[in-house]
């Protein structure tokens, strides 16, 4: 099975190796056919503490790390 892998921004940083990574998809609605912006925020693993606020990171889903990570940052 392949893992999913998305691109987002990081809106927080306050966590110690843990990122909050903002991912914005667009999909029609399906009964008024209008573009539709939806925002999901993840928890990500950042074991160094290398990203901060505003980065553009690329991550994968893993194993479950903690009670609500399950993605790490592979770039």
């Amino acid at each position: 099975m392949a893992k999913k892998v998305y691109t987002g921004k990081v809106v927080s940083d306050k966590m110690d190796k843990t990122v909050i990574v903002a991912v914005t998809t667009f999909f029609q609605h399906p009964v008024y056919k209008k573009t539709v912006k939806k925002i999901t925020k993840f928890k990500a693993h950042d074991a160094e503490n290398k990203y901060h606020v505003g980065d553009t990171v690329k991550i994968i889903e893993t194993r479950p790390l903690s009670k609500e990570k399950r993605w790490v940052i592979i770039d």
